[in-house]
């Protein structure tokens, strides 16, 4: 029984992360520089159905895969995996504890609210220092990019005069980026896995419920 039970876990696991894989490939251009992709999504149903630690792996080895055609040295993948843990983590945490409609949307809520704030940091600390020396880009031209799409990251803040462009664009275009990306990956996982349920549990293993 346990290892038929291994075999389905394994299977919705490769399964899973073969769609998040090909969905990695697929981003939609929204703000500036920032683009939209699907790729955590195969992660958040992979996680509410089988756990956290099922969707920790899945998003592991899609970043992994992600290496093989990495065009940003991995610090792109690297920063996806912390972010996409950022947003599932606390998502199937909370509807572990009570699986239930009520729970799997204060999952995603908080999964979403920390990855605001995750997707702020790592852009500061990691992404734009990055590109700003991989492609030899001052500060300057990324700013000037972002306030292409969004003008007030470059205009003057006469009440709080001691906030730089820097997190101007990290408050005005990164934090709003992460809060729709984190929003559309919510509804999504909430009108999707009821109806895939079934699929993505494993046979014979401890029933979950699906809301």
């Amino acid at each position: 029984m346990r290892k038929t039970l291994s075999v389905q876990y394994l299977t919705r696991i490769a399964v899973l992360t073969a769609l998040a894989s090909i969905l990695f490939l697929l981003e939609i251009p929204v703000v500036a520089f920032y683009k939209l992709d699907l790729s955590n999504l195969p992660v958040l149903l992979g996680a509410f159905s089988m756990g956290p630690m099922a969707g920790l792996t899945i998003l592991l080895l899609k970043s992994v895969i992600g290496m093989l055609h990495s065009t940003s040295m991995y610090v792109g993948e690297l920063a996806d995996f912390i972010m996409g843990a950022a947003l599932m983590l606390p998502a199937a945490l909370i509807y572990r504890r009570k699986k239930t409609r009520g729970s799997a949307v204060l999952g995603m809520t908080a999964g979403t609210a920390v990855l605001v704030v995750v997707g702020v940091l790592v852009n500061w600390k990691i992404m734009l220092p990055f590109y700003m020396t991989a492609y030899g880009m001052p500060m300057e031209a990324v700013i000037g990019m972002a306030s292409a799409a969004v003008p007030l990251v470059e205009a003057e803040w006469p009440l709080l005069p001691f906030v730089t462009p820097e997190w101007k664009l990290l408050l005005l275009v990164t934090g709003p980026f992460n809060l729709l990306k984190g929003t559309v990956l919510g509804i999504l996982t909430y009108l999707m896995y009821k109806r895939l349920s079934p699929l993505l549990h494993v046979k014979g293993a401890a029933q979950r419920s699906a809301y």
